[in-house]
């Protein structure tokens, strides 16, 4: 692609794929876990990589043939920042608020795919009995919201009732560059830093609200809205899924420690449409975006790795969601009348 066919922003993200490509990704070198354990790590956070990127890929497909309830919006290209950080959570303790953008966040902490599935297409055995929907997801420690910007305080409320308890259990929070626009985002960071509470905020900055590229919408640096109420940032870019595991993990351990809240801003790339087929964006700003695919590059790695391993690797995981599909496909769709009946089917 010659550069003086694209923004100047394509030009720069040109340049961050060349110098990506010409160094070896971090997540597939040795670690400081020891060869067998980083390699099984390295595996182990793409498999649930591939997992996310092949159910949006199929919620996007099934919405075209009118089978989704509701609308969707998918986390493609985004799914180091699901299951990084995820990763360094416990999910018997800690507790994770999502956004409209949670399917991987969901599959990756809750690892709920029939749930999730069978939720979107509105059947009874969803997650929450397929009324929620795709915005609306909830078990266990695991919620979701498509308010822009209010799961934050939510979040907040969530962990400080955590520090009354005295669980030792650490609240992470996920949004994006667009919903830090609000208010209530920096009333939520305020307290946070005021009380001293355990809670992880996440900027998944992946530079476009809904159609509104992020230098048209805020003045400065976003990394300087958290540090200004004395939050300590960290901010790294989602292109090395082990790397950011790491980062999250001693992140987390440290919030665990000190209960004092911490704001990680990922910079990342949205290679979907905002919500279904509505992307606005120039189809060759695109093109660059996905020479930047995490998932396409640690996957390069892990054939060179061992082909065989990742060829049965993404058959089984495949399998297994066709599968899922194919049975709540046949399962019978709520009616009109069983939104006004709802029984908890755990």
């Amino acid at each position: 692609m010659n550069s003086h066919n694209c923004s100047s922003n394509d030009v720069e993200l040109e340049q961050k794929v060349r110098t990506s490509k010409s160094r070896n990704l971090h997540a597939c070198e040795i670690g400081d876990e020891g060869d067998i354990v980083a390699d099984d790590l390295i595996w182990s956070l793409y498999r649930r990589m591939f997992q996310i990127r092949y159910v949006e890929e199929s919620f996007l497909r099934l919405y075209d043939r009118g089978l989704i309830f509701g609308t969707v919006h998918t986390c493609i290209g985004q799914e180091v920042c699901a299951v990084a950080v995820t990763g360094a959570l416990d999910s018997k303790r800690d507790v994770v608020w999502s956004n409209h953008r949670g399917h991987g966040h969901y599959l990756a902490f809750v690892g709920d795919l029939k749930g999730l599935v069978s939720e979107l297409l509105g059947k009874a055995s969803g997650v929450c009995a397929g009324i929620g929907g795709s915005q609306h997801l909830h078990r266990d420690n695991f919620y979701s919201n498509g308010i822009l910007g209010g799961t934050v305080p939510c979040a907040v409320g969530c962990a400080y009732a955590e520090k009354v308890k005295g669980s030792g259990g650490v609240v992470a929070v996920f949004f994006g560059d667009g919903a830090i626009a609000q208010g209530i985002v920096y009333e939520s960071f305020n307290i946070a830093s005021l009380w001293e509470l355990p809670v992880l905020f996440v900027l998944e900055d992946n530079g476009i609200a809904q159609s509104t590229l992020k230098k048209y919408e805020h003045a400065g640096d976003l990394i300087a809205r958290g540090e200004s109420f004395g939050i300590k940032t960290t901010r790294l870019h989602a292109s090395d899924v082990l790397a950011v595991y790491r980062a999250s993990r001693s992140i987390v351990e440290e919030i665990r420690r000190s209960s004092q809240p911490q704001l990680l801003a990922l910079e990342t790339h949205r290679l979907g449409p905002h919500s279904k087929g509505d992307d606005t964006r120039d189809p060759l700003h695109i093109a660059v975006l996905r020479d930047l695919d995490p998932n396409g590059r640690h996957r390069e790695q892990l054939r060179a790795n061992d082909s065989e391993r990742l060829d049965r690797l993404e058959r089984e995981v495949a399998h297994q969601i066709e599968e899922c599909i194919a049975a709540a496909i046949e399962e019978e769709s709520l009616e009109p009348g069983m939104f006004l009946t709802y029984s908890d089917p755990r």
